[in-house]
């Protein structure tokens, strides 16, 4: 595997691939790399003959007394995950590299970056268009896989990814059902053991075990709740007489930590 932190050494090896018609699959990370991100890594490999992989701490989708600081930074275990699944090419950039004029916000997502995530996280989206717009022009993949459980994210960056493919991959879960998150290692044993309750209220949400009001008071129980919501998977809004998918929606806190899931099924 080669690993690159400059555009140019990562471009010329992109633009030798390229002259012997090589396809390329691009998965955009963090880092603190788990199964979830490797599912993605594996998806990407059947897509493209060529998977190049980013780790990159983004700022600016970070806002005031968030954990940027703090967010786990493992780049020798994570390029040694990636190795292990002969990926082709890692991309480590610093800051400097991805923003050489500074982090700015620039991009304008609209109002579909405004609900949901973006109520509390207003600059997320923005940071998040940003950089990947950022990484397209850059690697100018093919193919690009992002994964489920950021659904809204994955619904945005499918309406800013003229020219790229993008591909969703299922939620990857623990044993006990909690969708795998770089941020799980945050919450500690109790709040470890209280973290089921998430998905298995999403569940019964699904199964009219609960109604909405009674699923959201029963998350309340566990956690402060930041949104729990029924639409349209396809559009993000109101359910319809044409809803064909539904996406139930929901993010929470537990102490400190914020965890976001979905369960996403066909309607009838």
């Amino acid at each position: 595997m080669q690993v690159f932190n400059t555009i140019t050494n990562l471009q010329s090896t992109l633009d030798d691939w390229r002259s012997k018609d090589q396809s390329i699959a691009f998965v955009p990370t963090m880092g603190g790399l788990h199964a979830g991100h490797l599912s993605l890594v594996t998806q990407a490999s059947q897509a493209a003959d060529k998977v190049v992989v980013s780790i990159f701490v983004n700022p600016a989708q970070f806002g005031e007394g968030e954990d940027f600081g703090d967010y786990p930074r493992t780049l020798e275990g994570d390029l040694s995950l990636l190795k292990e699944l002969q990926v082709d090419c890692a991309f480590t950039p610093s800051i400097e590299t991805i923003y050489p004029n500074g982090v700015h916000f620039g991009v304008e997502v609209g109002e579909i970056g405004q609900i949901l995530c973006g109520k509390t996280r207003p600059h997320f989206f923005t940071g998040v268009v940003q950089v990947v717009g950022r990484l397209f022009d850059i690697i100018r993949p093919e193919v690009a896989v992002f994964g489920q459980k950021d659904y809204q994210q994955l619904h945005i960056i499918k309406r800013f990814s003229s020219g790229v493919k993008i591909l969703s991959a299922p939620i990857v879960r623990e044993k006990d059902g909690l969708a795998m998150s770089t941020r799980n290692q945050y919450l500690s044993a109790n709040e470890r053991k209280i973290a089921v309750q998430l998905r298995k209220t999403l569940l019964q949400l699904q199964k009219n075990e609960l109604d909405l009001p009674a699923a959201r008071k029963q998350l309340q129980q566990y956690f402060k709740l930041d949104y729990l919501v029924v639409l349209d998977a396809n559009t993000l809004s109101k359910i319809t007489n044409n809803t064909s998918k539904i996406a139930i929606l929901c993010a929470v806190f537990l102490g400190s930590t914020r965890l976001i899931d979905n369960i996403i099924f066909n309607q009838g």
